[in-house]
């Protein structure tokens, strides 16, 4: 997995695919944090008070999940290896 600083540099890619990387490997960064913070949450573990109710992050989470879903079809689909 790489991190956000690692892409950042790649959102600006006049290369298709090199942007579609960085936004599949972004997304893929943002869910696993997301996933730590809610499993911390669960654990009593959590550093800060979250802002939102539970729902609104599983509400959150689930999308983003759906949207890497697309991400991964789009891939295959466009011959790009992730």
């Amino acid at each position: 997995m790489k991190t956000l600083e690692e892409t950042a540099p790649m959102m600006s890619s006049a290369n298709y695919k090199e942007r579609f990387l960085a936004e599949y490997y972004q997304l893929e960064t943002r869910i696993n944090k997301l996933e730590k913070m809610v499993k911390d949450w669960d654990a009593g573990v959590l550093t800060f008070t979250p802002t939102c109710p539970r729902a609104t992050y599983d509400l959150q989470l689930r999308s983003m999940k759906d949207y890497f879903a697309i991400l991964q079809m789009r891939a295959k689909m466009e011959g790009i290896e992730v």
